[in-house]
């Protein structure tokens, strides 16, 4: 039995006319053999959890570099969270939350060790981009070398997610607005918890717009999206919803990610990640066979090696790199 016509069956009946359906995707650039269990878009869904990229993520920055504790995001805790947000706001707006589900996984795949600390010092020497790596990896670095071949809706959606992109589907713009929701109500919560800020320290309007904890932020935000957006063809929160999430963000970047004691240790990654970018352009020769073999420039080849690193591994090739090793006599 052919179980993904069920499943389309089902999409067309019960989804808006403003979904991207499975029976609708652009399709792939290299044609693959039909499932007979799950759609296209449930196999890059599970395509992209599988990857290795995918398991990097848990060793890899979100925004406090090498916080003390395990209750801090990591890059797969942030993914984690825009996943569910996104799927909850799909879900509601009867949106198709298979293909929401798998950009929201791999929205992110292509960012640095040390978060945007590590773009930063890529982009010293050319211009880098998490959401166009995050599309890299998936179109040739996974696999070998042999890309992923994931769906047009997927891949757009995946270059398309920061605040500056305009995604095609409506599921690419649930995930944009996610990825926002997210880390807006997370670094919150790690600062708090870090002692950057105390929950008094954020101005009392945002209190009495969002509400004055983690959960009801968080609520307000994506209930605000659903309200807004049922049965039209956008997705966004309201204006005035709007304006006060950009204004919260701009309170987070004067008191958390640009002058908090968490980053304060940022200049020593971007040094390090500075270095092992010069290093390896220098020995071009020491970049693994299978990003050797890739048929792009030198400068990307580095990028592609450096990005894909996590932070642990960075360091312990700097410390290889750099820190003499003890010898003995035989």
């Amino acid at each position: 039995m052919d179980y993904s016509e069920v499943t389309k069956q089902i999409e067309e009946q019960y989804l808006s006319p403003y979904a991207k359906k499975s029976a609708d995707t652009a399709g792939r650039r290299f044609p693959m053999e039909k499932c007979l269990i799950r759609t296209e878009f449930q196999r890059d869904r599970d395509r992209i959890l599988h990857c290795k990229a995918f398991r990097r993520l848990k060793h890899k920055t979100q925004v406090f570099l090498a916080p003390e504790g395990d209750h801090y995001r990591t890059r797969l805790t942030h993914t984690l969270e825009v996943s569910q947000i996104a799927r909850t706001i799909a879900r509601a707006l009867r949106l198709n939350e298979d293909l929401t589900e798998a950009i929201a996984l791999s929205h992110d795949l292509g960012h640095t060790p040390y978060g945007h600390a590590g773009e930063k010092a890529l982009n010293y020497f050319t211009p880098f981009k998490h959401n166009e790596q995050s599309l890299r990896v998936v179109d040739v670095l996974e696999y070998d070398g042999r890309g992923m071949n994931l769906t047009y809706e997927v891949r757009d959606g995946i270059l398309n997610h920061t605040s500056k992109g305009n995604p095609s589907t409506l599921e690419g713009k649930v995930v944009s607005w996610s990825d926002r929701i997210a880390y807006i109500n997370h670094d919150i919560d790690d600062a708090v918890r870090g002692n950057i800020i105390s929950e008094n320290d954020i101005p009392s309007r945002f209190h009495e717009i969002f509400g004055d904890t983690h959960g009801k932020r968080i609520n307000s935000m994506i209930t605000d999206v659903i309200d807004y957006s049922y049965g039209k063809n956008f997705v966004s929160p309201s204006p005035d919803f709007e304006k006060e999430i950009a204004l919260l963000r701009e309170f987070m970047f004067e008191h958390i990610y640009y002058s908090s004691a968490a980053k304060s240790e940022e200049g020593k990654a971007i040094d390090m990640i500075k270095f092992l970018y010069e290093y390896y352009y220098k020995n071009i020769d020491l970049v693994p066979e299978e990003i050797a073999k890739l048929d792009s420039t030198r400068e990307q080849k580095v990028c592609d090696y450096i990005a894909m690193m996590s932070d642990n591994y960075a360091v312990m090739i700097f410390k290889d790199i750099t820190i003499p090793k003890n010898w003995k006599l035989l």
